[in-house]
């Protein structure tokens, strides 16, 4: 099993920075697709940025793309996320999740991932 730990959400104002991590721990090695997805308030869960492992191939959504850059450090199993030129639009929860495949989780979103983080919260104040 696979097991996603958030950190680094928080409160910032409009335009401002924040970065978000997530560590994976357990068996990792079947991983490929990493990411991350978010949520709103009353709206459907939505991918905003994944990395493959094994190719460091990326997808971003378009409404962050230019703003919001995914790493990954391999050696801590951590993948990153650093959020700049916040808008109050990027107000959600955002979850780590992780898939076998890069290319599923590209291109069906949320639809098949099971393996979940427990969410942070992050809030963009205007």
């Amino acid at each position: 099993q696979v097991q996603l730990v958030e950190s680094g959400g928080g409160l910032v104002q409009t335009g401002g920075s924040l970065r978000l991590s997530c560590t994976a721990s357990g068996t990792t090695g079947n991983i490929d697709g990493i990411g991350w997805f978010r949520q709103a308030p009353g709206k459907e869960r939505e991918g905003v940025s994944y990395i493959s492992l094994s190719t460091g191939m990326v997808h971003y959504a378009d409404s962050v793309k230019g703003r919001f850059t995914i790493s990954t450090d391999n050696a801590k199993n951590t993948v990153s996320l650093q959020m700049n030129s916040l808008k109050s639009e990027d107000t959600a929860v955002y979850y780590c999740a992780a898939d076998p495949s890069f290319f599923r989780m590209a291109e069906a979103g949320h639809k098949y991932v099971k393996i979940w983080g427990q969410g942070t919260l992050v809030t963009v104040s205007s």
